[in-house]
């Protein structure tokens, strides 16, 4: 027995109590008083992974009383003003991994929709509109829906329909999916969590005062169904497309855009056949054709095109970020070191397997501009 200030648990490695109760095995009962301080239709309900039902005033309002899936089941009830009621709620757990919370929320008429309508009438009057969006992550935090949580997304949308340019910014660490609302605006500049300049550099960015060069370290789908979705996976045998989607990402690894483009050409081989304890320079050039002086991030990819073990379809192996002023031409030179095209074999030792390795670089793990054979003899 004791009293809890809020019903909201997720018990997953331990239980309630250790001494006293099973993780895996068990049940509870909570009674109390609710007393509005409103009157009015609240939403009242129950979220979670287990068994459990709700009593107000001796009335059964949810009966759940059945272990499966994760649910949320909310009911509409008209409260008066400090009146109480009574309130009970029992659970039950027999498999560990435990998420109980009961939830009580008055219900306000179109708040969020009137928040949006407010949102769109201003961006009417604007030149163009900034949204800023973002997700909810962290430590037992996963997410199984990668769309923005809430109605961020409606959002977007709505004001995108006053017809002025809308520039997204999204914040947040990991990927999103952008289907729903991503043809709607005219650009999304993703700044992870910024810290405490972000303010400042976001103005540089959408301001035109910095040409942005950042790429993507992970890959965003463009649906859930597509993960596990990476670019170095190994050789399946299948097709990666499915009936009804691509198998491409939304954005892939090493993605990434600015206020000018790249021409990448020239590439050449100090020598295309090597020893397998040889190294060898590679060179390319890469020009500004655009009309902004920038960054580009040039990346090297190499692909096993035969080895005893499976190899991935290709690996980053090494990128400069170079700067270059409108119409400038530099040369990117990489070292291919028996290092970069060693894997381990069946004694976890490195080795050099002698054959061909496929030599790519470009602007992303699929925007590959240039390609060439390195043979190891």
């Amino acid at each position: 027995v004791r009293i809890d200030n809020s019903i909201d648990f997720g018990w997953t490695l331990f239980s309630p109590d250790q001494e006293k109760i099973n993780y895996d095995f068990f049940s509870a009962r909570w009674t109390g008083i609710l007393k509005p301080t409103e009157t009015g239709t609240y939403n009242i309900g129950v979220e979670g992974e287990d068994g459990y039902r709700l009593w107000l005033d001796g009335e059964l309002i949810i009966d759940n009383w059945k272990k499966q899936t994760h649910q949320r089941i909310l009911k509409p009830f008209l409260f008066e003003k400090d009146k109480e009621y009574e309130l009970k709620l029992e659970f039950f757990e027999s498999a560990g991994n435990v998420k109980i919370k009961l939830i009580w929320d008055m219900d306000v008429e179109n708040d969020w929709q009137q928040e949006i309508e407010d949102a769109v009438e201003i961006a009417g009057e604007c030149d163009a509109a900034v949204v800023v969006v973002g997700i909810e992550e962290g430590e037992f935090r996963d997410r199984a829906m990668l769309t923005l949580p809430g109605h961020q997304e409606e959002l977007i949308n709505r004001v995108a329909e006053a017809g002025k340019p809308v520039i997204v910014i999204l914040v947040g660490s990991s990927a999103v999916t952008m289907e729903n609302w991503k043809n709607n605006v005219q650009a999304i500049l993703d700044v992870w969590y910024p810290g405490d300049e972000g303010g400042n550099a976001i103005a540089d960015i959408l301001f035109g005062d910095y040409n942005p060069a950042g790429r993507l370290p992970i890959t965003f789908p463009i649906h859930e169904a597509q993960l596990p979705l990476y670019y170095n996976h190994k050789p399946t045998g299948r097709g990666d497309n499915y009936d009804n989607l691509t198998g491409k990402p939304l954005f892939p690894f090493g993605f990434g855009l600015s206020y000018t483009t790249f021409k990448y050409s020239n590439l050449q081989f100090e020598k295309d056949v090597v020893s397998e304890n040889e190294s060898v320079n590679i060179t390319c050039d890469i020009t500004n054709i655009g009309e902004h002086d920038g960054d580009e991030v040039v990346q090297l990819y190499i692909t096993d095109i035969l080895a005893s073990f499976a190899r991935p379809v290709r690996e980053l192996k090494g990128f400069q970020r170079i700067h270059l002023r409108k119409g400038e031409t530099k040369q990117v030179v990489f070292e291919i070191t028996p290092e970069l095209l060693s894997m381990l074999d069946e004694n976890l030792k490195p080795i050099v397997e002698p054959g061909d390795f496929r030599i790519m670089i470009g602007a992303s793990s699929i925007d590959i501009r240039l390609r060439g054979i390195l043979r190891v003899k």
